[in-house]
């Protein structure tokens, strides 16, 4: 337990990217404290597991990709609260980084595994459209994230 009184909770989450740079997120119609908002893959780590291996699980089960590599380099943290089990959780997140070879790759059969996870809509979103949004976006700092990887590869597009 943390001072707040909150338990704690660690996940693995995975920004993937398409070819034009879109980014996959999911969107999660949660009561309070978070509400509509939108997230990357990702969630709870499993007992004996790291970050990194709990993001790639969880890239596979939310997706139904095995065939996405995910650099086991972080790229991002980010402490949220979280509903779970009618309990407020803090989470603590860390970032990977995955790339997919098709633009706007579909999923695989998962719609039973997002309907008890509570995933309401899938989409790809650009950099433009995340800056614009008024959407609720995890992590909030989702748009600089992703321009200071553009940074590393020289440009955006």
């Amino acid at each position: 337990m943390e001072e707040s009184g909150l338990s704690e909770r660690q996940a693995g989450r995975v920004i993937v990217l398409d070819p034009a740079n879109r980014v996959l997120l999911f969107r999660y119609d949660d009561p309070p404290p978070l509400g509509v908002h939108w997230a990357t893959p990702g969630g709870g780590l499993d007992p004996g597991e790291d970050y990194h291996a709990a993001a790639v699980r969880e890239l596979r089960e939310e997706t139904g990709w095995d065939d996405v590599p995910v650099a086991p380099a972080e790229v991002a943290r980010h402490t949220r609260p979280l509903l779970r089990g009618g309990q407020v959780l803090t989470q603590h997140e860390r970032y990977f980084l995955g790339r997919v070879a098709v633009e706007r790759r579909e999923l695989g059969e998962v719609g039973a595994m997002h309907v008890s996870d509570g995933i309401a809509a899938v989409r790809w979103w650009s950099l433009e459209e995340l800056a614009a949004t008024d959407a609720s976006i995890l992590p909030p700092a989702l748009p600089e994230i992703l321009r200071d990887l553009a940074g590393d590869r020289g440009s955006w597009s």
